[in-house]
């Protein structure tokens, strides 16, 4: 996150307001899923929620960073082939 310029409390700011991206529910360490948000500036941010394996609380981040538009579809919500 810190390589992205990205704060929690950005992360924290767009959580209510996500759109899943990718879901990854057989992942080895636990269910996880891959979020659309926005920062406190309103830029997309793509954000890995995941809850450890064996719980079922809390999510936590396993990662966010600011998706590149020449990967991602203009929403950032379909990959590029």
């Amino acid at each position: 996150m810190s390589d992205e310029n990205i704060l929690a409390r950005d992360v924290l700011a767009g959580v209510f307001n996500g759109i899943v991206v990718e879901d990854y529910p057989s992942y080895g360490k636990g269910p996880c899923v891959l979020v659309l948000q926005k920062d406190l500036n309103q830029e997309p941010i793509h954000v890995v929620w995941g809850i450890p394996k064996d719980l079922s609380s809390p999510a936590v981040v396993v990662t966010a960073y600011r998706p590149d538009p020449d990967l991602w579809s203009e929403d950032f919500t379909r990959r590029k082939a």
